[in-house]
């Protein structure tokens, strides 16, 4: 070993610039997995006149510091230096030969180590023309040993329902560090924390939170880590355990006196599966015609009153116990879906003829009141005369002797508010014929005498045509005593007469 030593540090001592005619050629980078085999290639490019090469020496260089690794002399031969001896040798058998050939002194590192990551110096001394070296540098990667697990075997879904670690997914001893990223459907949160390692590889750990419950069950959670270019993926399914979810099934809303085969089941969902199932009946007890099978009440024979109530299923499982109830109500007659359509329950009826008897009350009174308003329009548009309750038959009520002529003209300009519901009555009179003071106060009889039109008890049946105001009247009535005719065919009473 010394004489190798010796020998080099002469060699650097003659070295001389010139012949730059020879060359080592190298890769600029190399890199490999701990427990994997990397070459290292180095070649001498000669020139004529060829040079004659003495040794070659493989060198780690790494923190300004070189340590031989491997060397070879024409002489001496092939020498593999610890802590290389078992996983360094050179590929070309001619190296090793009695009479070498040294142009190709490529390496072979096999079982890689993480401490072997370093600068490698490939050496040529030859003579006249002094040293020629290139160096390479060697990356050691470390592939992460990935695993995903649950925190525990069976997650207890409690009802504080508190956030818990489900799943813990780590990436240790990688270099580079990898990433952790997670997959699944579950609202949750994750956590990341790295740890160095003294050997240069990271440990990556990622914790998945969620609320455990119900829905969480066989909910799948997958971890990916990514590495350099590579994906690693890892998956579990959560084991949640939970209460019994309680629903009944068999009502429904047609039970109806002397229906036969009816039943009510207990239905539950839980994990791990129930274990007892309980029946009861709020404020009474079973109906003696029951049949309790496990989770399903058999009711025999026909359905009667005795039935309804509402009827209570506890489930009970390892975790706890839960309940589910129903309101059964029995008819007296089946509730019959209409055409094409669903069944409608018992209690939509009643509330359905509510509201349809209250819409059609509705539709009723307002047809009648347009009714009635059309009406009283059309009486108000028809019918211009007087509202009193006198008669005046096939006259104006003006014969008294000395009078007005039998048959005075319509005054042109009389207006009656058709609006109004007060008595009509004439605004204006005017024209030939007139009559002054129109603006005072009459009483029934000075009123009654000044009436341009005809007018009849509302009490008596008459009929007139809406066109023509002309009234068809009943047969003359006859003259009695007391009655006076005139000259215009009315009659008037004798008192009226000589008032």
């Amino acid at each position: 070993m010394a004489m190798f030593t010796s020998f080099w540090i002469i060699l650097v001592a003659v070295n001389v610039p010139g012949g730059n005619a020879q060359s080592v050629q190298m890769d600029a980078t190399k890199s490999g997995f701990v427990g994997s085999q990397v070459e290292l290639r180095c070649l001498f490019v000669n020139s004529n006149p060829p040079v004659k090469i003495s040794q070659v020496t493989w060198q780690k260089f790494l923190n300004g510091t070189k340590q031989n690794v491997a060397i070879a002399n024409p002489t001496m031969g092939v020498s593999v230096l610890p802590p290389f001896k078992d996983r360094v040798t050179f590929k070309q058998p001619a190296v090793r030969h009695r009479t070498p050939s040294l142009e190709d002194t490529t390496i072979m590192f096999s079982n890689l180590r993480l401490s072997d990551e370093a600068a490698y110096i490939c050496e040529y001394t030859t003579f006249p023309a002094g040293n020629r070296e290139n160096m390479v540098n060697l990356t050691v990667y470390a592939r992460p040993m990935t695993r995903l697990t649950l925190t525990t075997p069976t997650i207890v879904a409690r009802a504080q329902r508190r956030k818990m670690t489900v799943a813990t997914c780590i990436s240790a001893n990688g270099k580079p560090p990898s990433t952790i990223t997670w997959d699944t459907r579950l609202k949750g949160e994750a956590s990341f924390q790295e740890t160095r390692n003294a050997n240069g590889t990271v440990t990556v750990r990622s914790n998945y939170v969620v609320v455990p419950s119900r829905e969480t069950h066989r909910q799948k959670l997958t971890c990916i880590v990514t590495y350099r270019n590579e994906r690693i993926t890892d998956s579990v399914v959560l084991n949640v355990q939970y209460e019994p979810e309680v629903k009944i099934e068999g009502f429904d809303g047609n039970w109806y006196l002397n229906r036969q085969d009816v039943q009510l089941t207990c239905k539950a969902d839980a994990n791990p599966p129930v274990t007892v199932y309980q029946w009861k009946l709020l404020n009474g007890s079973l109906p003696n015609n029951v049949e309790i099978r496990n989770n399903t009440l058999f009711f025999k024979g026909p359905v009667t009153y005795e039935l309804a109530g509402t009827y209570v299923c506890d489930a009970t499982n390892n975790i706890g116990t839960r309940s589910g109830l129903v309101e059964v109500n029995v008819t007296e007659f089946p509730n019959i879906p209409p055409p094409g359509g669903r069944e409608i329950p018992q209690e939509q009826h009643s509330s359905g003829a509510a509201i349809g008897g209250a819409v059609g009350g509705v539709v009723l009174l307002a047809v009648a009141a347009t009714l009635l308003f059309v009406f009283l329009r059309r009486r108000q548009r028809t019918f211009k005369g007087d509202y009193s309750t006198k008669k005046h038959v096939f006259g104006n009520g003006y014969s008294k002797a000395g009078g007005l002529p039998a048959h005075p003209p319509l005054p042109k300009n009389l207006q009656y508010p058709e609006d109004s519901d007060d008595e009509k009555k004439p605004a204006q009179i005017g024209g030939p014929g007139g009559f002054e003071g129109s603006d005072r106060d009459f009483d029934g009889d000075t009123e009654d005498l000044k009436r341009p039109y005809f007018t009849v008890d509302e009490g008596e049946s008459r009929e007139y045509d809406e066109r023509t105001l002309a009234f068809r009247y009943d047969p003359e009535p006859e003259i009695t005593d007391d009655m006076v005719s005139q000259t215009d065919g009315s009659v008037i009473s004798k008192k009226e007469w000589y008032v």
